[in-house]
């Protein structure tokens, strides 16, 4: 047992040292920036007004967080890292160049904004003390 355990450990050290970036200490170093050179990149015009109007509560009502972004892509077959939102969104834009793929990017886009707005109601609802403010966020969103 122990050889075995000797064996797969020998092994690990072994991928560790030829994949993985190793530091003057000994310990593994992570390329915290790997990503930002691809962030840097240019995207379509639309994209930066579509991010300050998506991504600000008070302007859209409703609060997309960076799972509900990753979520959209997924919905669309695209795949972007969880970063900041705002390079998020600018990722799932970034190379579009298909109608097509703006359609169905803003269709999954609506669904979850739709979603909250359903939360919303549902929330107004229960605390009718609160209605007015849950109101007031639906009516932005739409």
């Amino acid at each position: 047992m122990n050889e075995d355990l000797s064996d797969l450990r020998a092994e690990f050290d072994k991928f560790v040292k030829q994949e993985c970036a190793i530091g003057e200490d000994g310990q593994i170093e992570q390329n915290r920036d790997g990503g930002d050179q691809v962030d840097e990149e240019p995207t379509p015009q639309f994209v930066d007004a579509l991010t300050e109007r998506l991504l600000a509560p008070a302007i859209s009502g409703v609060y997309l967080s960076r799972i509900d972004i990753k979520r959209v892509a997924e919905a669309i077959d695209e795949s972007i890292p969880i970063k900041e939102r705002t390079k998020m969104v600018r990722a799932l834009f970034r190379h579009t160049t298909k109608k097509e793929y703006l359609s169905d990017a803003f269709t999954e886009i609506t669904k979850h904004i739709n979603g909250r707005i359903m939360i919303y109601n549902e929330l107004a609802e229960a605390f009718p003390a609160s209605k007015s403010i849950f109101d007031a966020h639906v009516s932005q969103s739409k």
